[in-house]
């Protein structure tokens, strides 16, 4: 037994998870802060000037939060009915509001009365936002109309009626104060401009229209609608970039980062995805416990906050760069004490001894040196190792089966052992770098307990759920093996077309060996 080799417990990489400089980045954050709100968070909007505030719409009320708080620092609570949405204006010392009572408010950050009402709207607003000028408001309703509003007057300045629909969404342009998109259950995005009273540009996006996002510069559109997330250029009439299919249901928001490299959806399946604006690719996702209305990133993005229908609202807070506290520094041994003997030459007389280092055995070792077999296979596949070092339980695995007493491993066991080793077969059997072995390991542990069905619900229930997975498995493996036969043929085709010899006679009258390509 002095010869016993250890087990050689196989490496096995897990396919698909990539660690890139976004991964990094947007996993750079605490542990979510989750606040109660009264009702569904239809609209979350961040201040753009410091501290950076945001105001959360939900019910009834529009609530203020500084960055950090969990309390809102100011209520607006002065309606009529449920408010769907608030924004704040450039300087961040207003904030525009709408009502499902047609109503469109604007309240002073530092007071509570509301300074103006605009009444014109006959159905639920929907979608508000402040011109470039800051002196006009944009408003969109269910009553297809949209109106631009003028703030010292407090009068109503244009109605445009060219939507069929409702309207549920809607921006202005940051750079030219005569220019606004909106977006409409007609499927369509327009955009208005106030000079000629009417639209200028109008565009299909195919879905009910949620959401809309013009980037900083005003050369590109971004409308959400139905699954798709689709980019369009203005400086080409209204040209389509790209079309993004990325979630399973409904998109409802999005949102640029800070510096407009990363554009996020959220979406009804309760993911928020991170696209960048140069490949419009999926970068990062984000997993959520309710379907996600409303989106909001912080300057910087210092914070994400997410509004849910459950009215849960979810804040996160960048971790910040944690400062190394100087130690008092121990007294190190001199140079000369790393270097004493290092230039020693072996004499002639002197005998140089090896002392070997003594290697220890792991518990699952022990038990396989001495032929314990089951109790090998029990020790790997206790919580602490089969959850986190699955690679472990895989290898002993393995190596029963490669002796041929995993069978032997595997029988006489009561409801609570095979109880663990289904659990570990259901929970690593899908995985790719795993299956070879452990499809193995459940047609012999199936083999061996059939004939034991119906003593047990729990396991009966584990039994057939691992049954079925063996056999989706190897319904996959065939599939997969027809697609590569499939492509052996056409890659053999291919390489036949490539090069084809023929023979042709010279003027000499010797055939000549030519290639022809095809």
């Amino acid at each position: 037994m002095a010869g016993y080799k250890p087990v050689a417990i196989q490496t096995y990489p897990i396919l698909g998870e990539k660690i890139t400089q976004d991964t990094l980045y947007w996993n750079n954050y605490k542990t979510p802060v989750q606040i109660k709100e009264f009702g569904a968070v239809s609209k979350v909007d961040f201040s753009p000037q410091p501290p950076y505030n945001y105001a959360v719409t939900a019910s009834s009320r529009i609530h203020i939060y500084g960055r950090y708080s969990q309390e809102p620092i100011k209520t607006f609570s002065r309606f009529k009915d449920t408010a769907y949405c608030a924004t704040f204006r450039q300087d961040g010392r207003l904030l525009v509001a709408g009502s499902e009572d047609g109503g469109v408010q604007l309240f002073d950050i530092s007071g509570r009365a509301p300074l103006r009402q605009f009444e014109g709207h006959t159905k639920a607003v929907h979608t508000v936002d402040f011109t470039a000028d800051k002196y006009h408001v944009v408003s969109g309703a269910d009553d297809y109309t949209v109106k631009l509003w003028d703030i010292p007057n407090s009068k109503e300045i244009l109605t445009f009626k060219e939507h069929s629909d409702y309207v549920r969404c809607g921006c202005a342009s940051k750079l030219n104060p005569d220019l606004f998109i909106t977006g409409s259950y007609d499927h369509t995005v327009k955009m208005f401009d106030a000079r000629t009273n009417k639209s200028v540009l109008s565009v299909e996006h195919g879905q009910p229209v949620e959401s809309v996002l013009l980037f900083p510069s005003g050369g590109l559109l971004v409308s959400a609608g139905g699954r798709y997330v689709k980019v369009w250029d203005m400086l080409k009439g209204g040209q389509l970039l790209v079309s993004l299919k990325n979630h399973h249901k409904t998109v409802t928001c999005l949102c640029l980062s800070s510096s407009g490299q990363r554009l996020l959806s959220g979406s009804l399946d309760r993911k928020v995805k991170v696209y960048s604006t140069t490949s419009y690719k999926v970068v990062h996702s984000f997993d959520y416990a309710a379907s996600i209305l409303s989106l909001a990133l912080a300057h910087e993005d210092e914070t994400i906050v997410v509004g849910m229908t459950n009215g849960i609202l979810s804040v996160k807070h960048r971790k910040s760069e944690a400062k190394k506290e100087s130690l008092p520094r121990r007294r190190r041994p001199a140079y000369r004490t790393f270097i004493k003997g290092k230039n020693y030459m072996k004499q002639r007389d002197d005998i140089l001894i090896n002392r070997p280092a003594k290697k220890y055995l792991e518990l699952y070792d022990r038990d396989l040196k001495h032929f314990r077999i089951s109790k090998a296979l029990d020790r790997v596949l206790e919580p602490t190792c089969a959850i986190k070092t699955p690679e472990i339980t895989v290898s002993i695995i393995k190596e029963l089966n490669r002796r041929g007493v995993l069978a032997n491993a595997l029988a006489g066991r009561d409801e609570k052992e095979i109880s663990r080793v289904l659990n570990f077969l259901i929970r690593n059997l899908s995985q790719p770098r795993f299956a070879p072995v452990l499809i193995n390991a459940a047609e012999i542990i199936i083999d061996i307990y059939l004939p034991v069905i119906g003593q047990s619900p729990v396991v009966d229930k584990k039994f057939l759920l691992l049954q079925g997975l063996v056999e989706k498995e190897i319904d996959y493996q065939r599939e997969l093996l027809e697609t590569l036969g499939m492509m052996d043929m056409l890659f053999a085709t291919m390489r036949g077309k490539e090069g084809t010899s023929v023979l042709e006679h010279t003027s000499d009258g010797f055939p000549e060996n030519k290639k022809i390509e095809s």
